[in-house]
C-alpha cells in the first residue's frame, strides 16, 4: 500500500449500500471481533492485515472496535503484537504515517490463551469481551461479536459449542453474534453435510459466513455488473454464439513444505470445487431478480444443479515430477496437482457449451483467469479462421485486466488481418487507486450483514454433489494422475481434452500488459 492511500476520508462501518438498494440500521453497540488460532499463518499473514486495512482506511473506529487473539499458545499481548507487526505494512520503506497507524492498531489487540475444546478458556474469553463492551458502555445486548475462525475444520465443532455456551451476545437488543467459517469443508458430500449439520444446530444460517476469498477479487466482483450492466453482452451471452468457456488456474510453484496437508485434499478439492466453482457460477448464471444476497445465491444455486455427472473421458489429471520427494507425501500417492476436466450445464442456456476447469502446481506460469472464446464467423470472407477466435478474457490476478481478442486490418498498404485487442487493464487505467484484498472486502461485509459474496449451505450441499463421484473415484485409484515435468504446461492430454471440448488456440499472439 503506498503512503498517499493513507489519506482516505474516514468511513463507518456501516453505510447506506448503493447497490442492494438497503439502508443498513446504523448499529450503536461496540463492536469486538475474535481471531480464533491467532498465533497461526493464516490470522498473521491475512486476518490481521485485511483488519489493519480496514482500520487505516477509517472503516474500523479505534473508541468502537477492539481486537481478541485465541489460541493455545501461551504468549503474551505483546509477543502476538510482535509477531503480526511485520505483516502489516508491505514494502521494505515504511514513513511515519504508516507506523503510527501500525502503532494505534496493535493497541486495539488482547490475546487471550486457551484450548479449543475447554470451558475455562471461553468463559476468560467471554470475560475479557465482556469488560470491553462495559468499557465502551455499550447497553447489554446490542454490541456485536465477530468470531473468525482461522483455525482447521476438524476443530470447528468443538469451538462452535464453546461460543454457543459461552460467547454469545444477547441478540434480541439489536446486536449480533457471527462466525466466519474457512475453507475446506469438508472433503466430500458426506462430510461437508455433518460439518453443515453440526454448525447448524448451534448458529442460524444468517450468523454463518463460509468464506472463499475468491468471491472478494475486484475482477470476480465485477462479473455481475460486466454481464448485466452492458447491453452488448445480454444478446452474446449463450450457446448460439459462444463455444466453450475455460476458468483457468495456474501456479508456477509446487506445495512448498505443504505437502503432507496438500495430499489430504489434492488441486480438486483445494482449487476447482469452491474457487473455479464459484467463478463458474457467476459466469453462468441467470440474471437475479434483484442485487440482494439471496435472490443472487438463488440462481448460483440453479446453475449447480443444473451440472451434468463429470464424465472420466472429460477429465486428466496430473502430478508434477518430484512431488513426492516431500518425505510427508506417501510413496504411492495418487493426488493430483493437476486437474482438466469439463462441466456441462443442462439448461437452455448453455446446452452443448464446455466449461473446462483447469488448475495446477508447478507450471509454467501464474495467472487466474476467465476465458470466453466465441464461435467463428460464419461465411468468413477473410479467411482468418487460422489466427483464432474471438475471446473475452477476464485476468483475476496477476495484472488485473479484461481483455477483449478481435481480429482487425494490419496496417499498411495490403488487405491483410491480424489479432489485436480492446485493453481495460487495471493498472494503467486506474492509476493510484489500490485494488483491496479480498479478505479486507468480505470481512467488512460480515460486519455489515451482507452475505451475497459467502457460500450458503444448500450451495455448499449442491457443489460436493457434483465432485464427490470423482473425487472417491481417485481417492480409489479408478482414475490415475499423470506425471508432468515442473515449468511446463501440464500433461499433453489437457491440451488434447481442450482440443476435444473445441477450444481453438490463437497462435501468434501474446497478450502483453501495457506499460504504464
Amino acid at each position: 500500500m503506498d503512503s498517499g492511500s493513507w489519506h482516505i476520508e474516514k468511513r463507518s462501518t456501516l453505510r447506506n449500500d448503493s447497490f442492494t438498494g438497503e439502508e443498513n440500521v446504523q448499529e450503536t453497540g461496540c463492536l469486538s471481533i475474535i481471531v480464533l488460532g491467532a498465533s497461526g499463518d493464516l490470522a498473521k499473514k491475512k486476518t490481521f492485515p485485511a483488519l489493519f486495512h480496514l482500520f487505516a482506511q477509517g472503516f474500523l473506529q479505534s473508541n468502537e472496535v477492539h481486537i481478541f487473539g485465541y489460541a493455545r499458545s501461551k504468549i503474551s499481548d505483546d509477543d502476538l503484537r510482535n509477531r503480526i507487526r511485520g505483516y502489516l505494512v508491505q514494502g521494505k520503506t515504511s514513513d511515519a504515517v504508516q507506523l503510527e497507524e501500525v502503532s494505534k492498531f496493535l493497541k486495539l489487540i488482547k490475546y487471550v490463551s486457551g484450548a479449543y475444546d475447554s470451558a475455562e478458556g471461553f468463559q476468560k474469553l467471554d470475560k475479557e469481551i465482556s469488560e470491553h463492551e462495559v468499557s465502551r458502555n455499550s447497553a447489554e445486548g446490542t454490541s456485536r461479536r465477530l468470531f473468525y475462525f482461522a483455525l482447521p475444520p476438524s476443530v470447528y465443532p468443538s469451538v462452535c459449542k464453546m461460543i454457543k455456551h459461552y460467547c454469545m451476545n444477547k441478540s434480541d437488543l439489536g446486536g449480533w453474534t457471527r462466525i466466519v467459517v474457512e475453507k475446506p469443508f469438508g472433503k466430500d458430500l458426506a462430510s461437508a453435510e455433518k460439518l453443515s449439520s453440526q454448525i447448524g444446530e448451534l448458529f442460524d444460517e444468517p450468523q454463518i459466513y463460509r468464506i472463499d476469498h475468491y468471491l472478494g477479487k475486484e475482477l470476480v466482483q465485477n462479473l455481475l455488473v460486466l454481464r448485466f450492466a452492458n447491453r452488448f453482452f445480454l444478446p452474446l451471452w449463450n450457446r448460439d454464439n459462444i463455444d466453450n468457456v475455460q476458468i483457468v488456474f495456474r501456479e508456477d510453484f509446487g506445495t512448498e513444505g505443504r505437502g503432507g496437508y496438500f495430499d489430504e485434499y489434492g488441486i480438486i478439492r483445494d482449487i476447482i470445487q469452491n474457487h473455479l466453482l464459484q467463478v463458474l457460477c457467476l459466469v453462468a448464471m441467470e440474471k437475479p431478480i434483484s442485487l440482494k444476497p439471496e435472490h443472487i445465491r438463488d440462481e448460483k444455486v440453479k446453475v449447480l444443479q443444473s451440472v451434468l455427472p463429470i464424465k472420466d473421458e472429460e477429465v486428466v489429471l496430473g502430478q508434477y515430477e518430484g512431488y513426492r520427494d516431500d518425505p510427508t507425501v506417501p510413496d504411492h500417492s495418487n493426488t493430483p496437482t493437476f486437474a482438466t476436466m469439463v462441466l456441462r450445464i443442462h439448461n437452455e442456456r448453455w446446452e452443448g457449451v464446455p466449461f473446462i476447469m483447469k488448475a495446477g502446481k508447478a507450471l509454467s506460469s501464474r495467472k487466474a483467469e476467465i476465458r470466453v472464446q466465441f464461435k467463428d464467423v460464419p461465411g468468413d470472407i477473410f479467411r482468418c479462421k487460422k489466427q483464432g477466435r474471438n475471446e473475452f478474457v477476464i485476468r483475476l490476478q496477476p495484472s488485473e485486466a479484461m481483455y477483449m481478442k478481435l481480429t482487425v486490418k494490419k496496417p499498411g498498404l495490403e488487405m491483410s488481418t491480424v489479432q489485436s485487442e480492446l485493453d481495460l487493464s487495471y493498472r494503467q487505467r486506474y492509476q493510484g487507486v489500490t485494488i483491496p484484498e479480498a479478505y479486507e472486502r468480505l470481512i467488512l461485509d460480515t460486519i455489515r450483514g451482507d452475505q451475497q459474496h459467502f457460500v450458503r449451505r444448500d450451495e455448499l450441499k449442491a457443489a460436493w454433489e457434483i465432485f464427490t463421484p470423482l473425487l472417491h473415484r481417485i481417492d480409489n485409484g479408478e482414475v490415475k494422475s499423470l506425471p508432468y515435468k515442473p515449468g511446463s504446461r501440464g500433461p499433453a492430454k489437457a491440451d488434447e481434452l481442450l482440443e476435444k471440448a473445441g477450444y481453438v488456440q490463437t497462435h501468434g499472439y501474446i497478450w502483453i500488459p501495457p506499460t504504464l
